[in-house]
């Protein structure tokens, strides 16, 4: 694309973008006005029909997905087919749930509240807001450059229970995308619209994501009475003193490796010898030589003993249950072919692109091994997964940046057209 063209596009975008500002921010608004804590499957479910509705006007199909558990509600798929069967797929990925129960947000009167440039409430960063930057994009190019819209299928992906990180999500991205690369229709990007820094010159893309597991770690004993059979029993906490001590010391921020003993309990009075102790450990990472070395390690806990009873030796044991696996997300080629798309039209708008690691999890996590993945991509805010607020500030509810609506809906659909144009 020339100079000019591009410099054509970007203020016909931009004119849409600017003039139908309030309309995006009205969407907004009515989806934070519904709870859709990932618990609240009936909020979750009405927030799909909201969203259904908004990108039915763009040509998008709505297709409703029972999660795999149904405590959960539905998944949404919203498609737009191209014209041209052979064209590539975009994927565009949200989720509908949030955090805050209904009772959390009536407590901390947490609603929709604008106070000067920050939009406070429940989702405006994490991740309504993400949802509307997505469909602000493609809104924009569907008045001012229908030739883009048209040049590519699109796939809207919202999780109904990313806050838990649903297993079969993952799997339905993969159903709806397509894996097999040596066919058309193959998917060029799969974009993630959580919520991204930016300032008046700078934007931050993820670029990756730290992997995490947690396990349930239990330590057995034997009990007895704590004055008359004292000698017998094999203290199970007093083992789990131990392998806390271990955990902890692997830990290792040279290599960004963390691990977090977060919960413990056991025992029941103090005049029995306590025979069992239970920890959740959560371990997390960047790179996945790390990660597959973190794994072992607390596999090899089994084999660890370090108690006995002092009347005949009886060994206290160890037993690691995994109950949560997801792979690290580490700097790629083919993430980074996509950042440059986003920095070449970074350097249009006059805005500076750069990588950024990010240690919390997305549905990015699971999808960067079968398609180019980019996250980051909503508008910029503070405060995600927080209610409470307080006089001093010390407390701050979640708030998105009215102001970066706009220029991130613009950065992301420059950077879309440039990738479509290098097919």
């Amino acid at each position: 694309m020339a100079v000019a063209e591009l410099a054509t596009l970007r203020d016909r975008l931009g004119d849409v973008l600017r003039r139908r500002e309030t309309r995006y921010l009205d969407l907004l608004r009515r989806m934070v006005a519904i709870n859709t804590f990932t618990d609240n499957p009936q909020g979750v479910e009405e927030l799909g029909r909201l969203t259904a509705r908004a990108f039915e006007s763009l040509g998008f199909r709505a297709e409703t997905v029972p999660a795999a558990d149904r405590r959960y509600g539905p998944h949404l798929v919203l498609t737009r087919e191209a014209p041209d069967p052979a064209a590539p797929r975009i994927g565009l990925v949200s989720h509908l749930d949030t955090v805050f129960s209904a009772e959390e947000e009536r407590r901390h009167d947490f609603r929709w509240r604008e106070d000067g440039d920050r939009i406070y409430g429940p989702g405006t960063v994490d991740i309504k807001g993400g949802t509307v930057v997505a469909y602000m994009m493609l809104d924009a190019l569907c008045e001012a450059a229908s030739e883009v819209l048209d040049a590519a299928t699109w796939v809207v992906l919202l999780d109904s229970a990313e806050e838990q990180m649903a297993p079969d999500f993952g799997p339905l991205c993969l159903e709806r995308l397509g894996t097999d690369h040596s066919v058309p229709g193959q998917t060029a990007a799969c974009l993630v619209f959580e919520g991204g820094l930016m300032d008046a010159d700078e934007a931050k893309a993820v670029v990756a994501r730290k992997g995490m597991a947690v396990f349930l770690v239990e330590t057995h004993g034997r009990a007895s009475h704590a004055g008359a059979g004292h000698p017998r029993g094999a203290n199970a906490l007093l083992q789990m003193a131990d392998v806390i001590r271990r955990i902890e010391g692997w830990t290792d921020y040279d290599h960004d490796l963390t691990f977090n003993v977060g919960v413990v309990y056991g025992g029941t009075v103090t005049n029995r010898v306590p025979h069992s102790a239970i920890a959740q450990v959560e371990m997390r990472t960047f790179r996945s030589d790390v990660y597959d070395d973190a794994m072992a390690k607390m596999k090899s806990l089994a084999d660890f003993s370090t108690v006995r009873s002092a009347l005949d030796d009886y060994p206290c044991s160890v037993t690691v249950e995994v109950v949560f696996e997801c792979d690290p997300w580490p700097l790629n080629d083919d993430t980074d072919r996509l950042l440059k798309c986003w920095q070449e039209a970074g350097d249009e708008l006059g805005i500076d692109v750069l990588a950024e690691d990010r240690g919390g999890l997305s549905d990015g996590n699971r999808l960067w091994r079968h398609f180019p993945t980019l996250d980051g991509l909503g508008p910029s805010g503070a405060n995600a997964h927080c209610s409470e607020q307080s006089e001093d500030g010390s407390k701050e509810q979640e708030y998105a940046t009215r102001s970066t609506f706009v220029p991130k809906a613009l950065l992301n659909a420059l950077a879309v057209a440039r990738l479509l144009e290098q097919r």
